[in-house]
């Protein structure tokens, strides 16, 4: 028996793998596991990750950081 395990998410009904199944042809049976625990988003743990990577290095810096201009976003465009 080949098996494969699919990671993803189930919402509204519906199943959303965080990725594309491999080779899956026909109809084939399938068992589901509901968790219970929220869904992680392996894209989204990874951007959080390098933030905080980002920001420990800004901390561990002896770098002055230079502020930056405020902007207004609430202004009309001069267009």
């Amino acid at each position: 028996m080949n098996a494969q395990i699919l990671e993803g998410y189930f919402e509204n009904g519906k199943f959303y793998p965080f990725e594309q199944a491999t080779q899956i042809t026909g109809r084939r049976r399938a068992l589901i596991t509901i968790l219970d625990e929220p869904a992680k988003d392996k894209a989204i743990s990874k951007r959080l990750a390098a933030l905080d990577e980002f920001f420990d290095a800004i901390g561990a810096s002896d770098e002055e950081i230079p502020e930056f201009e405020r902007v207004n976003i609430n202004r009309e465009l001069d267009l």
